[in-house]
């Protein structure tokens, strides 16, 4: 998204007039009754953006110093929650259907898909005949599906007990955390609609709805 993400965090670029974050506060079910913000780059105008009150809903903030990947920016959350809540993951820079994170609610876990054009670019989800999700590839050569497991993740607390593997970037994955925890936990695949397509600065023209 450079330029524009050299003065402009992702998150408060425009789609239709739209800042990314206020099409996903738009999507949340009523059942989320709060968010906790994992900021970083360009974090004041984030902060500045939705304050500490926004659409209905009261906000925290978590900074993340070092992009030490999604899964550590999730365990500095882990003090906000009491042992066995649940919580729901969304990436700052995906865009979701409200209809699709109500149903990813009405399981205890779940994890969000949707059909790519393209599997062997992204982490693809084996799922087994019952609808569970028995692992996450990422980028497979000879992928099982096409159904991409995308940022929006029905979690609870016992996600913290699984540690993550560190990448040969540095960066350490919540997939790879998530992908322990589907072993000793039942994870049911919500199969969303696919998704257009945001590939450069250009594409912020598409139209979006909620």
């Amino acid at each position: 998204m450079k330029p524009l993400t050299l003065k402009i965090p992702k998150p408060l670029l425009k789609i239709k007039d739209k800042t990314i974050l206020d099409h996903i506060f738009d999507s949340l079910p009523k059942k989320i009754d709060r968010v906790i913000l994992v900021v970083g780059y360009l974090k004041e105008k984030i902060q500045k953006h939705v304050g500490n009150f926004y659409k209905g809903r009261p906000v925290d903030y978590v900074v993340q110093e070092n992009l030490g990947g999604t899964a550590d920016a999730i365990n500095l959350c882990r003090s906000f929650f009491k042992d066995g809540e649940r919580f729901m993951v969304l990436y700052g820079d995906d865009l979701q259907f409200r209809d699709e994170l109500e149903k990813c609610l009405s399981y205890k876990y779940s994890w969000l898909c949707f059909p790519v054009p393209k599997p062997e670019s992204s982490g693809i989800a084996d799922i087994r005949v019952d609808g569970t999700i028995s692992e996450v590839v990422e980028k497979p050569k000879n992928p099982k599906s096409n159904l991409a497991a995308a940022g929006a993740i029905v979690l609870d607390t016992e996600i913290f007990d699984y540690a993550p593997e560190s990448h040969p970037n540095g960066e350490r994955y919540l997939s790879s955390a998530i992908n322990q925890f589907l072993k000793d936990h039942q994870v049911f695949a919500v199969i969303g609609r696919e998704r257009p397509s945001l590939t450069s600065s250009s594409d912020l023209n598409n139209s979006y709805t909620t």
